[in-house]
């Protein structure tokens, strides 16, 4: 039995199907390329979904992974380590200082410790627990699958099944912050929202509303809690995405990019509310460890050092421009190309995944989002030549399906 089928069939008796069974064996990849146990060769504009943010294996990253696990892995965090404290005040700087960082191991860990922080900061603003509790979060969010990040999405796909979700959780229009006033009453801790909604369909909060947000809570009295999992750590070209707007939020979760290829996530907290979390209010075995703390360090570090951050801002708008052209050649099938540096979103008239597929067997890998998007994630690393690549291989299969659409409405 050759490679990829004893994968096939390995997958099929032993992992569990919530994925449905992956289409292709990666076995090795080196920057924005991998291959796949049939030696065939792929650009790859995923990134695992916003998570290799240097490309796959950079020797940066590389070698400070090996050099780390050659002096210590693991030592929980009833001990002190070298490498998260540096990690922490990195963080610190990127958000502006004056916070602390809380390091555990995913975007849905750190949207649940913010979704913690609110109830916390509801607690001792009425002194009542289970009072003080509501967090207004935007239609069509998603923050995550554990019951808290779960409650926090309103999507039946995210949802079904798993009820009696959890209480206090109400969502507004998203761009409309007068929606998000009329959410807000006295039993509301809390709002809670996504840059740019990287699930939902690649949508960004405007300035002026991030900008509006962040006075309204400020007069109400409750916590702005940004969720920068997917768009943050440079996807945008700048560090963090709500930067463009020049607020300051309370709170901020962060993950993804953050390592690189290594499973981590982190929350900034502002001082301010920093101390609702005591010793003892929450933890985590493996956030922060010597090992991931030293990925997430040569992350940072190869980002400042290679100038990834106007490498992003340099080639960003000419890919959108491309984009834009490919759209008024093909306006019946790409609807709308929308997003912001390498976190792309382009629209079109039909549910993705055909698209996906196609796009897969054309060399190029791109993961779909909401209904009808395709998400060009590529690593911070991309070069125009990439874009190039990338937006031919689009471009010949948007006219493939475009002309199959064509032919089905007028058969």
């Amino acid at each position: 039995m050759n490679a990829k089928l004893d994968s096939e069939q390995l997958y099929k008796d032993n992992v569990l199907g919530n994925y449905g069974l992956p289409p292709v064996t990666f076995v090795c990849g080196r920057g924005l390329r991998v291959w796949d146990d049939a030696d065939k060769e792929y650009l790859d504009f995923c990134s695992g979904i916003a998570v290799t943010s240097l490309g796959h294996c950079h020797p940066n990253l590389v070698a400070a992974i090996q050099k780390q696990a050659s002096e210590l892995l693991c030592v929980s965090n009833l001990y002190r380590n070298e490498n998260q404290a540096k990690l922490a005040a990195k963080l610190d700087e990127k958000a502006g200082g004056g916070g602390k960082l809380f390091f555990c191991n995913s975007g849905a860990e750190a949207n649940e410790t913010l979704i913690k922080l609110a109830r916390l900061y509801g607690q001792k603003q009425c002194g009542v627990e289970g009072k003080r509790y509501k967090i207004v979060c935007a239609e069509n969010a998603f923050h995550g699958r554990t019951f808290g990040g779960m409650s926090a999405t309103p999507k039946a796909k995210i949802q079904n099944g798993f009820a009696p979700l959890v209480e206090g959780f109400v969502f507004a229009e998203l761009n409309n912050l007068a929606s998000f006033e009329a959410a807000i009453d006295a039993d509301t801790a809390a709002v809670f929202i996504e840059t740019i909604q990287g699930e939902g369909g690649i949508h960004p909060s405007s300035i002026e509303f991030l900008q509006g947000l962040r006075a309204l809570c400020s007069k109400k009295g409750v916590l702005l809690l940004i969720d920068e999992v997917q768009c943050g750590v440079g996807r945008t070209g700048s560090f963090f995405a709500y930067e463009k707007a020049g607020i300051r939020p309370d709170a901020i979760g962060m993950a993804k990019g953050l390592g690189g290829g290594v499973p981590i996530g982190a929350v900034w907290i502002d001082d301010a509310y920093a101390d609702l979390f005591g010793p003892g209010s929450h933890g985590t075995t493996f956030g922060g460890t010597p090992l991931i703390s030293a990925a997430a360090l040569a992350v940072l570090e190869t980002i400042e050092s290679d100038n990834l951050l106007e490498n992003v801002q340099e080639n960003a708008p000419y890919a959108v421009e491309q984009l834009l052209k490919l759209q008024l050649e093909l306006p019946e099938y790409i609807l709308e190309v929308r997003g912001a540096g390498y976190m792309i979103g382009i629209q079109v008239a039909e549910s993705p995944m055909d698209m996906v597929a196609l796009l897969r067997e054309k060399g190029l890998i791109v993961p779909p989002a909401g209904n009808d998007v395709i998400r060009f994630l590529p690593a911070l690393t991309a070069t125009k030549q990439d874009f190039d690549e990338a937006i031919a291989l689009f471009g010949e299969a948007s006219r493939e399906r475009a002309a199959l659409l064509q032919e089905s409405t007028t058969a």
